[in-house]
């Protein structure tokens, strides 16, 4: 009799285990649904695009409002989409037509879904308006897909190419501040398609220059501030289309990002 109670009880953890498993699957990777708490940044519509995001106006800044970037057809699913598509970005002038959200941001966790219609299709998502996570197809160099930029490349294999959809999902730590000196570095964990990439990864600078986003063009980089910033699509000329964005605040007291 005791023998069957353990078994009873360990295959009660099993399927405990199976289970729990399976939830967090479901909480990463493409189709991830927004959880509780969490604020809906793109849903497909024209109407959310005009409501929560706005053009980044930096120095190479060349288009104008209202916001050029097309709804589309999924060009996979059902729904729409937005696409990258402001001709004021036409080749490669990535900061001239960049949106980027109203609302800024600290600490978070992230879901975004990008597709890349033609080979070697480029844009980028920038974490507070500063740190670019790479959205590049054909490259996986630190400078290549699912890439902190110029810092820790990421594994391609997760990759599902061109035409399909993609997810991105990021636990985002902040950098901390002691007398508007730094003391800490921002860190990320990173799921690529459900694969972690990256894990309590630090962020040095940003890169780019002053066309790349907050503190760009301080200190080459490296001057960060403790100012918060929104999150920012990039476009560079490419076809590259987005959907369901989704946010949640957090409040990260460790430096832990790692789930």
């Amino acid at each position: 009799m005791k023998r069957l109670y353990l078994l009873a009880f360990s295959l009660m953890l099993f399927s405990v285990g199976c289970s729990t498993a399976r939830q967090v699957a479901r909480q990463v990777g493409v189709g991830a649904q927004v959880p509780e708490g969490a604020t809906m940044l793109f849903d497909g519509s024209r109407a959310m695009l005009d409501e929560k995001w706005i053009y980044w106006e930096g120095p190479r800044f060349a288009s104008a409002l209202p916001i050029k970037w097309q709804i589309v057809d999924d060009p996979a699913d059902a729904g729409s989409v937005v696409m990258t598509s402001d001709p004021a970005a036409a080749g490669g002038q990535y900061g001239a037509a960049d949106i980027v959200t109203k609302e800024k941001f600290r600490d978070f966790r992230l879901h975004i879904e990008f597709l890349i219609a033609d080979e070697g299709g480029n844009s980028g998502v920038y974490l507070q308006n500063r740190y670019e996570i790479q959205v590049l197809d054909g490259d996986s160099t630190d400078h290549g897909m699912a890439a902190v930029i110029n810092e820790a490349a990421a594994p391609y294999y997760p990759y599902h190419g061109v035409g399909r959809w993609n997810a991105y999902d990021i636990v985002f730590r902040a950098a901390r501040f002691d007398n508007g000196q730094r003391t800490e570095q921002a860190l990320l964990t990173l799921y690529f398609n459900g694969v972690k990439a990256h894990t309590n990864q630090p962020i040095q600078q940003v890169w780019g220059g002053p066309n790349s986003g907050l503190d760009g063009g301080n200190d080459e980089g490296r001057g960060i501030t403790d100012q918060p910033g929104g999150l920012k699509l990039q476009a560079e000329g490419h076809d590259v289309r987005y959907r369901n964005i989704w946010i949640q605040t957090l409040d990260l007291k460790d430096p832990e990002t790692d789930f």
